[in-house]
């Protein structure tokens, strides 16, 4: 009886999820490249970096080659680099100077180190910039396609948006990451449904760091980057502030811009997870004994009956893995991988699970978050997912 009563539990769970989940699991929206704006506002480009050298000079070159008509701007943070980034980044051909590379300053008490950097990076723009001009965040190893820039301000002009957010596209080419990564952005999507943050009338709020596009007076209104300084997952902890404070959000799947940065094997994957996983949970062991029950629920006793079971118990359970199999299906023709990959997913999860209880474990031995050659061993304000 037991067990009938768990796969009709988790059954239940993936029904609600499929069909009344905000459709999380569709591959969607996507901006199609805007054609010219009746208005181009001033638009500053700002790049946190640290020891970025491998691609810190293909993600200016796609930057300061935008096809955009208005003035634009392209601040290059070199957050305190020990292989040569902002030597890279000055040697850019940049023929109508538009770029201005920072030498970052020593990181003050209660500031991460990201963040700290994108402060530099925005005070310096906000000297050039009107009123109802943008400002672009986005990270060091992404490129962007020539219209990426275009598109997403006519996005935010038609539709009048405060932050305009894109995942972009990760890459998929070893073993790992073929493996890994699409579940990384189901699972995102699985926390925060796109359709949802979309939403005004919906509280949830979610954005993606590649790519952040905000409106200077969104920005100012929230109390500007200080706002947000302690923050480890900072993408979502900015939509939060937009959103809380009356902006209007969006959040899409990009074609117009890419990360090269790799994941050859499963611990740079591991590490990525690890570094905010606990912070998600606001360090609480209560909320992570739910993560896991809830995890055990959706994702492992509907394999294990459908596998093991026998009679009801057998056939709800393997309802609910079809279900979740089908909702993996979108991300993994993004990713241009076979449904297979969907089968083991029970098991990816479970990755990503242990990857979490591993960053509470590290928190609570007092090695907390490290990250770019960092530890950040206190809580800090904030929430939110990191992409």
């Amino acid at each position: 009886m037991w067990r009938d009563l768990l796969g009709l539990a988790a059954l239940g769970a993936w029904l609600k999820l499929v069909f009344a989940h905000g459709r999380f699991w569709r591959y969607g929206p996507v901006l199609k490249p805007a054609g010219a704006l009746a208005r181009s506002p001033d638009v500053a480009i700002v790049v946190p970096a640290r020891d970025e050298a491998e691609t810190i000079a293909a993600c200016v070159e796609s930057l300061l080659g935008q096809d955009y008509d208005g003035p634009v701007s392209v601040f290059v943070v070199d957050d305190r680099s020990g292989d040569g980034t902002g030597a890279i980044a000055r040697a850019v051909p940049d023929p109508q100077a538009r770029l201005t590379v920072i030498e970052g300053r020593d990181r003050p008490a209660g500031w991460s180190g990201k963040l700290w950097a994108v402060h530099q990076g925005v005070q310096a723009a906000l000297e050039r910039l009107g009123a109802d001009a943008f400002i672009l965040l986005t990270d060091a190893d992404i490129i962007h396609d020539p219209a990426h820039l275009r598109t997403l301000v006519g996005k935010a002009q038609a539709e009048r948006l405060d932050l305009v957010s894109e995942m972009v596209r990760l890459k998929c080419e070893s073993a790992a990451e073929r493996a890994l990564v699409p579940a990384f952005v189901y699972f995102f999507a699985m926390l925060y449904p796109f359709a949802r943050i979309n939403d005004p009338a919906s509280p949830v709020a979610g954005a993606a760091g590649g790519t952040m596009l905000v409106r200077r007076m969104a920005l100012e209104r929230i109390g500007g980057i200080e706002a947000l300084r302690g923050a480890l997952i900072d993408d979502c902890t900015l939509a939060a502030h937009v959103k809380r404070t009356g902006g209007a959000l969006y959040l899409g799947h990009s074609e117009l811009a890419w990360s090269k940065r790799p994941y050859e094997g499963a611990g740079d994957i591991w590490r990525m997870i690890a570094r905010t996983a606990y912070v998600q949970l606001r360090y609480s062991p209560l909320l992570l004994l739910g993560t896991v029950l809830g995890l055990a629920l959706v994702w492992f006793a509907p394999m294990g009956l459908a596998l093991f079971g026998r009679g009801r118990a057998r056939l709800f359970g393997a309802l609910a893995w079809g279900l979740s199999m089908a909702s993996f299906a979108p991300t993994l023709r993004r990713f241009g991988q076979p449904f297979w990959r969907a089968l083991p997913l029970p098991l990816v999860a479970g990755f990503y699970m242990a990857a979490t209880i591993g960053s509470a474990i590290d928190h609570h031995r007092g090695k907390g978050v490290r990250w770019k050659d960092r530890a950040y061993t206190e809580p800090v304000h904030g929430g939110g997912m990191q992409a």
